[in-house]
C-alpha cells in the first residue's frame, strides 16, 4: 500500500507541444505563485500537472506517453496527484477519462480558474501579465490572440482553441512592460494567426498599430513575427518592419503547400500565383527579410506532380527557414472526410527529400555570411561555445551562432558583434569583434 509523501506539496508543471503551450504555462505558474503556492518546471514536485498537445499523431502520443509515465510514478508513491490539461485534454476529454481514469482530473484549454481550485488556488483576475517565464531571461513569447476562425481542412486547432479573440492592445503593453523590467530583450509575438489580430476588438487588421505600441517599450530590443497567414495579409506591417529597427526582419508564415489543388482541398483561400506574388513584394518591402515556412506532404490526393511542384517551388523560392512535416489524419477535421491515401512511407520520404533540398539551400545562403557581421543574441552556454542567434533567427527551430567560450567571456542574455569566421548548413562560427 502507498503512503502519501510527507512532503510539502510542490507543483510540478510539465509543458508538451507549442510556443502558446508554454505561454498558458507561464500563465498557470504565475497565478499559483500569487497564491504562495510552491511551483517548479519540468523538475520534481508530488503534484504535476501536464500541460498536454493534441496537434498531431506525434504530439498526442508523447502526451499520452508523459501522462502514463507520470501514474507510475503515482503507483509508485513518487507523486501524489496527476492533473492533465492543454489540447489533448480539451480535444478527447471523455475518451480519456474512461482510457486513463487514474489521473485526478482533466481540463480544457480554458479551464484555468477550474484547475486552479483544484489545486488549492483562486484565479486572480487582477494579475495582467503576471508570469513565472520558463524560456531564457533574454526572451519570452507573447501571446497576442487566442483561436482561430480560419477554415483549414487539416487543422484541428479550432476545435481545441475555439474562435480568434485578440487581447486588447492596452494589455498587451503592460505585459510587455512586465516582461522587459524582468530583463526580457526580445518579445516573440505568437497567435494560432497574427494577421488576424484586431479584427474582432477593432474592426480591422491591427498587428501594425500593436507593433506601434510595442516598439515603444523600453528595454526591449526585438520583436519577432512568428505564425502569420497568408491571405489577407495586412501588408501595413511591413512598413513598420522596415521603419521600426527594433522589429526583426524576420516573418513566420506557414504556406503548407503550393500546388493549386492541393491549396484548395486544404481550403487555404489562396494560390501558388497570389503566393508567390505576395512573397516577392515581402522581398521587395523588406530588401533583407528573412522568411520562414511550414510545409505539409502526404495531405490526401497529394500526386507525385503536386509533389513535384512544391520541390520546385522550394528550390525556386530558395527561403531562408523552412520546416517540413507529414499529413497526419485528424477526426473531426475537415480532410478526415478524405482517404488517407498516400503511404506513410512516401510521406516520410517526401519530406526527407524537401529537408535535404532545403539543408542545401541553407549551406549556400550561410557561406554568403562569411566575414560579414552582425549583432547576435546569446542565448546559452554549451560546452565550449556560447551560443546565439542573429535577429534572422527564432530560438529552437533556426540557425545558431557558435562562439569560442575558451577565447571570449560573453553574458547569456547580451547582445554581442561578432563576425562569422565559418559556415555549416545550419550553424554559424564567430568571433566577437
Amino acid at each position: 500500500m502507498r503512503t502519501k509523501s510527507l512532503k510539502k506539496n510542490k507543483i510540478n508543471v510539465v509543458t508538451l507541444g507549442c510556443s502558446k503551450n508554454v505561454y498558458d504555462s507561464e500563465i498557470l505558474m504565475g497565478q499559483l505563485k500569487a497564491n504562495n503556492k510552491e511551483v517548479v518546471h519540468e523538475e520534481e514536485g508530488n503534484i504535476v500537472v501536464i500541460n498536454t498537445c493534441g496537434f498531431i499523431n506525434n504530439a498526442k502520443e508523447e502526451s499520452v506517453n508523459t501522462i502514463l509515465e507520470y501514474l507510475q510514478k503515482k503507483e509508485e508513491g513518487e507523486v501524489d496527484k496527476v492533473f492533465v490539461t492543454g489540447c489533448l485534454s480539451e480535444r478527447y476529454k471523455p475518451d480519456l477519462e474512461k482510457e486513463i481514469p487514474d489521473v485526478d482530473q482533466y481540463f480544457g484549454t480554458t479551464e484555468l480558474p477550474n484547475l486552479l481550485k483544484a489545486l488549492g488556488a483562486d484565479y486572480k483576475h487582477e494579475l495582467i501579465g503576471e508570469r513565472l517565464t520558463t524560456t531564457p531571461k533574454n526572451y519570452a513569447y507573447l501571446k497576442i490572440a487566442e483561436g482561430c476562425d480560419r477554415p483549414c481542412s487539416f487543422c484541428a486547432i479550432p476545435l481545441m482553441r475555439g474562435k480568434h479573440k485578440s487581447t486588447p492592445i492596452e494589455a498587451i503593453v503592460i505585459e510587455a512592460e512586465k516582461l522587459a523590467a524582468n530583463g526580457v530583450k526580445e518579445l516573440i509575438l505568437i497567435a494560432q494567426d497574427l494577421t488576424y489580430y484586431g479584427l474582432d476588438l477593432y474592426k480591422k487588421r491591427n498587428l501594425a498599430e500593436l507593433l506601434e505600441a510595442l516598439v515603444k517599450v523600453e528595454g526591449v530590443e526585438w520583436i519577432r513575427l512568428h505564425y502569420a497567414f497568408p491571405t489577407g495579409f495586412p501588408m501595413d506591417v511591413l512598413d513598420v518592419m522596415n521603419r521600426e529597427p527594433k522589429i526583426c526582419n524576420y516573418l513566420d508564415i506557414p504556406l503548407q503547400h503550393i500546388s493549386d489543388s492541393i491549396l484548395k482541398s486544404m481550403r487555404r483561400g489562396t494560390t501558388q500565383e497570389k503566393t508567390t506574388k505576395l512573397l516577392k513584394e515581402f522581398r521587395v518591402k523588406v530588401p533583407n527579410m528573412t522568411i520562414r515556412t511550414t510545409l505539409i506532404v502526404g495531405y490526401p490526393g497529394e500526386t507525385e506532380e503536386d509533389y513535384q511542384k512544391l520541390k520546385d517551388w522550394v528550390i525556386d523560392m530558395r527561403f531562408e527557414r523552412l520546416g517540413c512535416f507529414t499529413y497526419s489524419h485528424e477526426e473531426n477535421t475537415h480532410a478526415y472526410n478524405l482517404e488517407d491515401d498516400v503511404p506513410q512511407e512516401v510521406k516520410q520520404e517526401r519530406a526527407n527529400e524537401i529537408m535535404e533540398i532545403q539543408s542545401q539551400i541553407s549551406w549556400e545562403l550561410n557561406q554568403e555570411k562569411i566575414g560579414k557581421e552582425f549583432k547576435v543574441v546569446i542565448d546559452r552556454k554549451e560546452g565550449d561555445y556560447f551560443v546565439g542567434r542573429t535577429e534572422f533567427d527564432s530560438p529552437d527551430v533556426d540557425n545558431e551562432v557558435l562562439i569560442d567560450a575558451t577565447k571570449t567571456y560573453l553574458k547569456t542574455g547580451e547582445f554581442a558583434n561578432v563576425k562569422i569566421t565559418e559556415a555549416a548548413d545550419f550553424d554559424l562560427y564567430a568571433e566577437v569583434v
